[in-house]
């Protein structure tokens, strides 16, 4: 039952994981478009997704919450019980877990490119000040 329970909480991971690289694909094609040259902004942006993905199963399969159900607390406590109350917290934990992590994780990106683009655009009104001065 615990064999199970690890391989549906990494599926549902990954498939959170999945629908938020999906959604979020597209802004961070045009941030990094913007950002980084054509040649970088491919490999950067698989970058991300896999981080997306790595961040999102790592954050929503919690292992260590998981050996509960294998390893008693102490020695006189009693295994806690995998019944279906227990695996609807689980999948909702996993599910909430994956979505904050990712979300942590594109909160921080967004953050960088933010500063990435104010510095860069900041160089292109020189240039343009520069320009017209000359």
């Amino acid at each position: 039952m615990f064999l199970t329970l690890l391989l549906v909480t990494f599926s549902i991971a990954a498939l959170t994981s999945a629908a938020v690289a999906w959604l979020f694909h597209r802004p961070i094609s045009q941030i990094l478009g913007r950002l980084v040259s054509a040649d970088l902004s491919g490999a950067w942006h698989r970058y991300l997704t896999f981080a997306i993905f790595v961040v999102g199963v790592s954050s929503g399969v919690r292992v260590w919450e998981l050996e509960k159900y294998i390893t008693p607390r102490s020695k006189d406590a009693e295994l806690v019980v995998l019944n279906a109350d227990r695996w609807t917290l689980e999948v909702y934990r996993t599910i909430i877990g994956s979505v904050q992590g990712v979300a942590i994780m594109l909160l921080v990106f967004f953050l960088v490119a933010l500063v990435a683009y104010v510095i860069l655009r900041g160089f292109e009104l020189r240039q343009a000040k520069d320009r017209e001065s000359a």
